[in-house]
């Protein structure tokens, strides 16, 4: 599958999916169609364990949706287009790591805040801008109470600054900042840690953490529980590792 403005590469059961229009990683409607193609086409990937996305270049992550595909006639096309990409990175069955170099702003933050990791760069910067044109962010008003709390949220959206990657981890939007010569290196020993685990039960417990996200304490453990009972301890994979960890050897994963 070929693409304008998206760069799609897999190897070794990691997907990596980069938007492709420089300087900034601007999301117009054709960027982010095209990215949720590149989402669909990893979702239908068996062979795709861990996936990753990132902005080409050393400029931004994406500086975030084109403002012209804002206005009253295309709004409503673009927002349900921009919001397909989230249900797709949650329902990918399968760890998403953003890797953010430069600017990720407006709807570029709030892609990468819908991955389930975030490294990056020193350099990095984040924000939602939107206030200044008049508008606020939808996903961010919904995922962000969720990773940073409610009075974080607020004082983000209303004011529309943006904040530097040390103060993003330290909130906790952002997994881990390094040195922006020392991010790919993070990203691959991340990468390999995922990869020495067994894929399917990378997603199971992915699915877990989901399907209990919205849930009480009671309702939330006994979803959680239901996924370990028919789903993990019926997987081969969970039958190995309990029995190379009582063995004390290196499991062999069969990825079912």
């Amino acid at each position: 599958m070929s693409f304008k403005n998206i760069l799609l590469e897999k190897k070794d059961g990691v997907a990596e999916i980069a938007i492709n229009k420089p300087p900034l990683n601007i999301l117009d409607l054709e960027v982010i169609q095209e990215l949720n193609e590149a989402l669909e086409n990893v979702k239908k990937d068996d062979t795709v364990s861990i996936v990753v996305l990132r902005g080409a270049g050393e400029r931004a992550f994406s500086a975030g949706v084109d403002i012209r595909d804002h206005l009253p006639e295309k709004v409503q096309e673009l927002l349900e287009a921009f919001h397909k990409i989230f249900f797709s990175l949650k329902e990918l069955d399968r760890p998403t790591i953003a890797v953010v170099d430069g600017y990720a702003l407006g709807g570029g933050c709030e892609v990468a805040a819908a991955c389930d990791i975030i490294i990056a760069s020193e350099k990095s910067a984040f924000g939602q801008p939107e206030i200044d044109a008049g508008v606020f962010p939808p996903p961010a008003t919904v995922l962000f109470p969720k990773l940073i709390g409610r009075r974080k949220t607020l004082e983000l959206i209303l004011t529309g600054d943006r904040i530097d990657a040390k103060e993003a981890e330290r909130i906790g939007l952002v997994n881990k900042v390094v040195p922006a010569i020392e991010l790919q290196n993070t990203v691959d020993e991340l990468v390999g840690k995922l990869r020495a685990k067994s894929p399917i039960v990378l997603r199971l417990t992915r699915k877990a953490v989901y399907q209990a996200f919205d849930l009480d304490f009671e309702d939330g453990l006994a979803a959680v529980t239901d996924i370990y009972l028919k789903s993990l301890m019926k997987s081969e994979d969970a039958v190995e590792g309990l029995k190379a960890f009582l063995e004390k050897r290196k499991p062999v994963w069969k990825g079912k």
